[in-house]
């Protein structure tokens, strides 16, 4: 009697407040669900964090000196990681963020290649547009990693000094012009001779990543790798 009882009240609470997939939209019976298994075995995965000289880790061959680099999942226009990307930066949907960060923390944990790792830094936001947005999606990502993947993080490690509008449509160099200058270092004795793990939502041309690895590198003794939720092809 008290399991149908139970079973009434779930699905009458589904009609009231019912929770959609947010990959196709597809309702779902498990509330802790992000996205239906459908969607979830549609994700393309890189499996980079296990492989050396991955794509990832090419990108930036001349550019960072990385202990190592990777990305979860590859990233296309008009894809299901798109849908994603844009759910969790643009739509308030912080569920797929944690989502995200935990499939990153699995493949992370597993990979011997960043046992070594001391703190995770999420990639910065300046102040106003973490005002704008009201989150940072990397910091957002960084706690499913570390629900997952037990690391400290640190979020003050390294600021955005400068504020700049959105680089979506922009190439690598006009990024990377845009990117000289506008970061600076915080709390520098609690990151000096660690190895830090940055992470960011999508590596595309790397120009972000780029700055702030370097600012982070001139600390001595730093040791730095990278990870990110999407790698667009």
């Amino acid at each position: 009697m008290l399991l149908h009882c139970r079973n009434t009240i779930h699905d009458f609470s589904r009609l009231l407040f019912p929770h959609y997939c947010s990959g196709c939209g597809n309702d779902l019976k498990d509330r802790d669900a992000v996205i239906c298994y459908r969607c979830m075995s549609e994700l393309p995965s890189t499996n980079f964090f296990s492989t050396p000289n991955n794509p990832v880790e090419k990108s930036f061959y001349g550019r960072l000196h990385l202990e190592a680099a990777g990305a979860s999942y590859y990233f296309t226009k008009d894809s299901l990681l798109q849908v994603l990307i844009a759910e969790l930066k643009y739509k308030q949907n912080i569920s797929v963020g944690l989502f995200l960060g935990r499939m990153m923390g699995y493949q992370l944990m597993l990979s011997k290649r960043f046992s070594s790792v001391d703190y995770i830094i999420p990639m910065p936001l300046h102040p106003k547009k973490l005002k704008l947005r009201g989150y940072n999606q990397a910091s957002i990502i960084a706690s499913g990693i570390q629900s997952i993947w037990n690391k400290p993080i640190i979020e003050n490690a390294i600021e955005r000094t400068v504020f700049s509008k959105s680089q979506t449509k922009q190439d690598r160099l006009h990024r990377w012009e845009n990117m000289e200058g506008i970061f600076a270092l915080k709390n520098q004795s609690k990151i000096t001779h660690k190895h830090l793990l940055l992470v960011d939502d999508v590596t595309t041309t790397g120009a972000s990543i780029e700055a702030v690895g370097s600012v982070l590198q001139a600390l001595e003794g730093v040791k730095l790798s990278v990870a990110t939720a999407a790698y667009t092809v």
